[in-house]
């Protein structure tokens, strides 16, 4: 399998447009051999929206741009961020992923960042659960940018026997100190680094670029093996798209020869019957 992260800079409150560009990135992945494309977190609609929310949200999988991405997706599997409208005035900030024509799998964002410079809980409502599927490329996780940084989320998921990881982010570009790196990259890629050997998964982790209401997105998106080695990783601050190559083994050849999860999985999952 190979897996493209598509780093895309959406325009704030232009669905439409941002759909164009993610059948063009599509469309880029597949030339380049990949199975499966990843795009950020609000991908298909910018992030900060707030009073926007409302307007740009779609039904999951009714809507229109999304089901303009199931018929991609025949092509080549997508993963895409985008408001949910749901019944009682309810709207997410979600993520799904599209294989062979329909959407298999729909994640809401648990954790809501409302701090500092964040203020998701203002115009989201937050996610109740955190749930595998089964994707070509094995055994799958999907989580939303700050759900990724509650380590029990990642944990919740291997416990389901998950074999890849996908993280959606828009994170914000911090730490600028004159340096050829930034402090919040740094971490995010520590981060993944850290989850991906611990559970003997890959991590797949797709960032967005470009600049809304003042604000600049760091882009740096990357893959981590289940290993912990970082096997591709894309440009920072700009636009880009990135492959990385995934073996058929999968994490199965980790896991025999640096088995730190078999065991504790075993454990907690008797401990939970």
């Amino acid at each position: 399998m190979k897996i493209a992260l598509a780093q895309i800079a959406p325009r704030l409150g232009d669905p439409d447009s941002n759909l164009s560009l993610h059948l063009e990135f599509a469309r880029r992945a597949r030339l380049k051999g990949a199975d499966l494309v990843v795009f950020p977190e609000l991908s298909l609609t910018g992030y900060m929206l707030q009073d926007l929310v409302p307007e740009v949200a779609e039904e999951a999988p009714r809507g229109r741009r999304l089901q303009q991405l199931a018929s991609a997706s025949k092509r080549i599997a997508i993963v895409a961020g985008f408001v949910e409208r749901a019944p009682g005035l309810m709207h997410y900030n979600a993520a799904a992923c599209f294989i062979g024509g329909s959407m298999a799998h729909l994640h809401r964002k648990v954790y809501l960042p409302t701090y500092g410079m964040f203020d998701e809980g203002r115009y989201f409502a937050a996610g109740e659960s955190f749930q595998t599927f089964d994707a070509p490329w094995g055994r799958t996780g999907l989580l939303i940018c700050e759900d990724l940084w509650h380590l029990s989320s990642s944990w919740l998921l291997s416990l389901q026997g998950m074999e890849a990881l996908i993280v959606v982010s828009a994170g914000p570009a911090k730490g600028v100190d004159g340096s050829r790196d930034l402090r919040s990259h740094s971490t995010w890629v520590e981060l993944g680094r850290v989850i991906a050997r611990q559970l003997s998964a890959w991590v797949l982790y797709a960032n967005r670029a470009g600049y809304e209401e003042g604000w600049s997105f760091q882009g740096g998106s990357f893959a981590c093996a289940p290993s912990g080695d970082v096997v591709a990783q894309a440009k920072l601050l700009e636009e880009d798209l990135v492959v990385a190559a995934m073996p058929a083994a999968g994490p199965n050849t980790v896991r025999i020869h640096e088995p730190m999860l078999i065991g504790d999985v075993g454990l907690a999952t008797r401990n939970m019957l």
